[in-house]
């Protein structure tokens, strides 16, 4: 495990909250209809709403049942399909002081990636779904993953089925800047994955180094389609819009993949000025959003495309930017940015110069 490097956008940064509870409950005080996120579970339509009022409602919940579960400081495994069900798991768990190790449902591709996180964080309870404890409890039950024991029946939490009502037993941990908030692993690409021991303090410091250097405010409106388990979609689409008070429309990664104009498509109608993603997600729909779809786009609102998580090609943006200039795309929203884990997420960005 390590701490996250320092930057020089993050060394010393004093931030208007002392952790990422007082942030959720301040939102859900001051604003509490507010649309925190909004999800199109087929990346079309709208499958559900969440309100700042709602998370907090459900962090509550589900944090006093890990805190009767005597879980404060042990580290839980988050197992969940892209949708709310992972963002109150994960806000659950900071209401407890216990650390979230965000990953995904297991799959025979991701099966050894799974097996090094569960060796390495040792973690004290799975949290998922009823669904997916009942499709994978068998799988885990009795399997040595080298954790300092077993994975058993009683170390699951179907989170789904934590009633709303519970939120009243909840009480608030104590917390530091230096409080872990979660582990996040590195992508394992060149070995195996590495958990980085993300704090309080580290996020909130990133997340203000984000919004200065997106020039965000409470009407930044977000669209994303990236992974929630990953640092970029965790601390960029859920984190970076609860800090600045706007709001943000989720769609899963493979509602993308699948149709690439539904990114562009949900960027257009809900009037986002904040999206973006890795540089294959541009290639992508440059070649396969059709000239039918592009007459239904209004990109105009479109003022910072962010690209980072892989390398940037030049080529690649002056390939987007002629190909939907027409939809009202300008060069200029682009954004390439560099981050990794080990220093939170974002590490140093730059808007491209207007052409005169």
């Amino acid at each position: 495990m390590r701490y996250p490097e320092e930057s020089k956008l993050s060394r010393n940064v004093q931030t208007e909250f002392a952790n990422l509870v007082e942030l959720l409950c301040t939102r859900a005080d001051k604003n509490p209809k507010q649309d925190a996120y909004l999800f199109l579970a087929d990346g079309e339509t709208e499958s559900g709403r969440l309100t700042y009022a709602d998370l907090d409602r459900r962090a509550r919940a589900i944090a006093a049942r890990l805190q009767s579960m005597n879980l404060a400081g042990e580290r839980a495994l988050l197992l969940y399909p892209p949708g709310f069900d992972y963002i109150e798991a994960f806000f659950g768990c900071l209401y407890a002081g216990v650390i979230a190790v965000p990953a995904y449902p297991p799959a025979r591709q991701h099966l050894p990636r799974l097996q090094s996180i569960m060796r390495d964080a040792s973690p004290a309870v799975i949290m998922t779904t009823a669904e997916l404890a009942a499709k994978f409890r068998d799988d885990f039950t009795g399997r040595d993953f080298g954790a300092s024991e077993q994975v058993s029946p009683q170390h699951w939490l179907a989170t789904d089925t934590v009633m709303s009502h519970d939120a009243s037993r909840w009480y608030a941990p104590t917390l530091t800047p230096q409080s872990l908030a979660f582990l996040q692993y590195t992508s394992g690409s060149t070995g195996n994955p590495k958990g980085v021991m993300v704090s309080h303090g580290n996020l909130l410091a990133n997340q203000k180094a984000i919004r200065q250097g997106f020039g965000h405010t409470e009407h930044s409106t977000v669209v994303g389609w990236l992974p929630l388990y990953h640092d970029m979609g965790l601390i960029g689409n859920i984190l970076q819009p609860l800090y600045v008070g706007s709001s943000a429309i989720l769609m899963p990664p493979m509602a993308f993949l699948e149709k690439p104009v539904r990114w562009l498509k949900a960027i257009s109608e809900h009037r986002a000025a904040t999206s973006g993603g890795p540089n294959f997600a541009y290639d992508l729909c440059v070649r396969k959003v059709t000239a039918d779809q592009k007459r239904e786009l209004d990109l105009s609102c479109w003022t910072l495309a962010f690209n980072g998580s892989e390398p940037v090609r030049a080529a690649t943006l002056e390939r987007f930017a002629g190909a939907f200039a027409e939809c009202g795309f300008r060069r200029e929203s682009f954004f390439p940015c560099y981050g990794l884990a080990e220093a939170t997420l974002f590490v140093t960005g730059a808007r491209l110069e207007a052409r005169g």
